[in-house]
């Protein structure tokens, strides 16, 4: 059986404020380390986003996609899957967004006015795929958790930036309300090797491919860093 790997949780500096790595760095690094593709997953206006926020709408946005354009881009020179998504933020609590597109986000600015559990109804709705990311981290700048098992449709439950302890709380959260899991690596940087993400019996060359293989049981492995 053919075995493929994906990281569904990546972040560039051309968007995330607190990523050092470029689409382009990033790519690169991801099909040195024998990944098969990535998910760009910058963190959105709401999040630590490197995009200044007085400038115009659509403007904000054509600079929030360009470090997944110039990581697709590299990609496609080196045989790397490139898809989009972006990590909404409430109250400090991250929600990865899949399977919409730049246009979606031009054309609704009003999300950024919607209470989170409006915000993944709404971006089902239209098609898309929300994942709740590392939902027990704790960090200073988080002061409450917030949890909508009714309105996403699955868990991150390892995640490489929190720890065993927030990795296992994430999995039993998931499996108390009967939801999928996932994981990703939460690379903002690629000095070193890229780890984390996923093993699938199936390629994933879509997000549609992403959200089948969530759903329908195609996820072979999820990897915490110490393979």
């Amino acid at each position: 059986m053919e075995i493929y790997k994906y990281d569904t949780h990546v972040h560039t500096s051309e968007a995330s404020g607190c990523a050092s790595s470029t689409g382009a760095e990033t790519a690169l690094a991801y099909k040195e380390a024998g990944y098969d593709g990535i998910i760009i997953t910058d963190h959105f206006f709401n999040g630590n986003s490197a995009v200044p926020r007085r400038l115009p709408w659509k403007k904000r946005i054509e600079l929030f996609c360009k470090g997944y354009e110039n990581a697709r881009e590299q990609g496609e020179k080196i045989g790397l899957t490139v898809l989009f998504g972006w990590e909404f933020t409430s109250d400090a609590n991250d929600f990865l967004t899949y399977g919409l597109d730049k246009e979606w986000l031009i054309a609704h600015p009003d999300i950024m006015d919607m209470q989170i559990w409006e915000y993944a109804q709404f971006v089902r709705r239209c098609g898309g795929f929300v994942v709740q990311a590392h939902p027990f981290r704790i960090r200073d700048y988080v002061k409450k958790l917030v949890l909508i098992p009714n309105d996403v449709d699955a868990v991150e439950a390892v995640n490489l930036g929190g720890n065993d302890i927030q990795n296992e709380r994430a999995r039993w959260y998931a499996e108390s309300y009967d939801l999928p899991i996932t994981g990703g690596s939460d690379t903002h940087n690629v000095a070193a090797a890229p780890k984390g993400g996923i093993l699938t019996d199936m390629p994933i060359n879509s997000i549609s491919d992403y959200a089948e293989a969530v759903r329908g049981g195609r996820i072979l492995k999820i990897l915490d860093g110490k393979e």
